[in-house]
């Protein structure tokens, strides 16, 4: 008997889950088709990004990339362990991707527009939302500054060897 009502039980949480994940997809179309163009700049980057713009969409629009710092990048892992690590991790997939090798995948504006704003880009991002799909997971904002995704963008990039 304990055995049906746990695989009613898991059966239930199934249909659930996919009656959420519909009604997530039939959001998504909904508010893209009945959204008024805000302007002509935002209809560009919004254009751009549905193209598969590789900055991603957010307030990163330019990174400059020098040499690696590593006080930053020491920051951007301490802020990684703290705020990202329940989900991420560096070599294996887990509740989001593995981030090894992840600069080499994405450029560096992306992957802090990701940091910054995960919502809408998972929304409007053509990437994002491949890895919503494959995760099915919506990666959360952490509550961090411009100046923090930027330390573990370095962090990152001393993970994956930059000199």
């Amino acid at each position: 008997m304990k055995t049906l009502n746990r695989m009613t039980a898991i059966c239930s949480r199934s249909v659930y889950l996919v009656f959420f994940l519909v009604a997530l997809g039939a959001c998504t179309k909904k508010d893209a088709e009945t959204t008024p163009p805000a302007s002509s700049d935002a209809n560009k980057n919004e254009a751009t990004a549905t193209a598969g713009s590789a900055k991603g969409i957010g307030p990163v629009t330019e990174v400059k990339i020098e040499g690696l710092n590593v006080e930053l990048a020491t920051k951007g892992k301490a802020i990684f362990e703290a705020k990202c690590s329940a989900c991420h991790k560096v070599e294996e997939r887990y509740v989001g991707p593995a981030l090894k090798d992840v600069t080499k995948r994405r450029t560096p504006e992306w992957i802090m527009n990701m940091i910054l704003n995960p919502v809408e880009m998972t929304q409007k991002d053509p990437t994002a939302q491949e890895l919503l799909g494959e995760f099915l997971t919506q990666m959360t904002f952490q509550n961090v500054s411009q100046d923090e995704a930027r330390g573990m963008l370095e962090y990152f990039r001393q993970i994956d060897g930059a000199k």
